[in-house]
């Protein structure tokens, strides 16, 4: 029987995939997770309770059918665990390498709540959709009939690919509009090799290519087209732009960098391009003292970039402790595996040095009472204030979407007093009929699979929109 094959927590520990050590992964930017082999996958599986409310599904942006897709590896039935995963999820393989399921889906797991350690469930995910492509059941969409509706999607990233994997499938002509030479937004460019290697993304949008949608890249809405002519090629329009203004502090100099120049400029040496910023020392860690700002997953990124760049030092500010950080504590720990210098309840209060940076001046925290949103504030300690020297300085500090109505000339696309665009938190739907907003350039900076969830479910409010006659009648 199937179901004797679960429950097998109560006699398994919980495992992961075996981690390279330290020394080894720390001068590479290859993953640094081995992956399941398929005995030990199916036994990771079979400690899946199978309660009668899984926890782990609620709390997946995506609703995903954990239990079941844990039941049939643990029965050695991969494909159809891959056609259950891929339902409800358009890359299932790149959420399991970097989705942060100790906040999601592992942390809600009810066996790890009764003490016997949280299934494995993102390394199951990501061993099933590499076995699919192994094996080559990850096949070009195939629409059951090609339909005349066009849409255009500004934005190949996660929220604007998932939109049109969805459209696709259901026959739509699809164009994807995006600034950058290669799709796939910050998967592609602001994500290291370490946690996501790009082949994986590729093959993906590979696929997507394959089964019609069409990319049009480097193309800067505004400049090279203007959003007017994209709504005029197309019956509805998707803005799916993810958010790329970053926050500072300050006045900067030469040797502040912003993260996401620095970040893009490693992964485009990694795929191999010609980046004179990074071979200049610009955007290279290589013999610097490095300090980061900021306590977020961009930051972990960073840090754990600049150790592979062999930096003589890599030191981390954040102006509160380890417990109330926003970041990943599996990626913190890595981070600090690798040799990475957290340094807590600091925060930069400016920069030192004459042509170039040679300094960080830094406020020592303590943290006093609760904010509006229940974290302790952190105040400044008068008198402790001191310089940590440093050759490069990485700001990580968050980002905010850019003015669209402003670059694009449409004063009448809505948005927030946050910048964000204003759209219905159902239909995606904006201010401009036909058109409609995902991901974080709705919701502010977010994970990769809520994006994947905007996307997913404006592609069904644009069907529906399609549906109805006044939509056909304003072709």
């Amino acid at each position: 029987m199937a179901g004797e094959r679960m429950l097998q927590f109560v006699r398994l520990d919980r495992e992961t995939p075996v981690k390279r050590p330290a020394l080894e992964r720390s001068h590479d930017f290859h993953e640094i997770y081995q992956g399941f082999a398929a005995a030990k996958a199916a036994e990771q599986a079979s400690r899946c309770s199978q309660c009668g409310v899984p926890y782990c599904q609620s709390q997946c942006p995506l609703h995903n059918n954990i239990p079941d897709w844990l039941r049939l590896t643990a029965a050695g039935r991969l494909q159809e665990a891959y056609e259950i995963s891929q339902a409800t999820n358009t890359f299932p393989e790149i959420c399991g390498r970097i989705c942060p399921q100790d906040r999601l889906c592992e942390g809600n797991c009810v066996i790890e709540q009764s003490g016997h350690g949280t299934v494995t469930i993102g390394a199951i995910e990501k061993y099933i959709t590499d076995t699919a492509w192994e094996e080559g059941w990850v096949k070009p969409i195939q629409p059951l009939a090609e339909r005349t509706e066009s849409v255009g999607i500004i934005g190949a990233g996660p929220a604007g690919l998932a939109a049109a994997d969805a459209l696709r499938r259901r026959g739509i002509q699809v164009t994807v509009y995006d600034r950058y030479d290669r799709a796939g937004g910050l998967m592609t460019y602001g994500i290291p090799g370490f946690k996501l290697e790009k082949d994986v993304v590729l093959a993906r949008i590979a696929q997507l290519e394959a089964g019609g949608v069409r990319f049009v890249m480097n193309c800067r809405v505004g400049e090279d087209l203007s959003f007017d002519a994209i709504r005029g090629q197309h019956d509805a329009v998707l803005i799916a732009t993810g958010v790329y203004k970053t926050r500072d502090v300050g006045a900067a100099m030469p040797g502040v960098v912003q993260a996401l120049d620095y970040l893009t400029a490693s992964n485009r040496k990694d795929l191999g391009d010609d980046v004179p910023a990074y071979d200049d020392g610009t955007l290279n860690a290589a013999g610097k003292r490095v300090v980061v700002i900021g306590g977020g997953d961009t930051a972990m990124d960073c840090v754990r970039t600049a150790i592979r760049q062999d930096a003589a030092s890599v030191k981390c500010l954040y102006r509160r402790d380890r417990a109330n950080m926003p970041g990943s504590q599996r990626e913190t720990q890595n981070a600090e595996e690798e040799g990475v210098e957290f340094v807590w309840l600091s925060a930069p209060n400016g920069f030192v040095g004459q042509s170039v940076v040679e300094g960080v001046m830094v406020q020592k925290m303590r943290l006093g009472a609760a904010d509006a949103s229940g974290r302790q504030s952190p105040e400044v300690i008068e008198g402790a204030d001191y310089v940590e020297p440093a050759e490069l300085v990485v700001q990580a500090l968050g980002f905010e979407p850019e003015d669209l109505p402003g670059l694009w000339g449409v004063p009448e696309l809505e948005v927030t007093r946050w910048g964000t665009i204003k759209a219905d938190f159902r239909s995606h739907a904006t201010s401009l009929p036909g058109v409609y907003a995902a991901g974080d350039i709705v919701r502010g900076a977010s994970l990769v699979v809520w994006a994947i969830r905007d996307g997913r479910e404006a592609a069904d409010a644009i069907l529906d929109y399609l549906a109805q006659p006044a939509a056909v009648a304003a072709e």
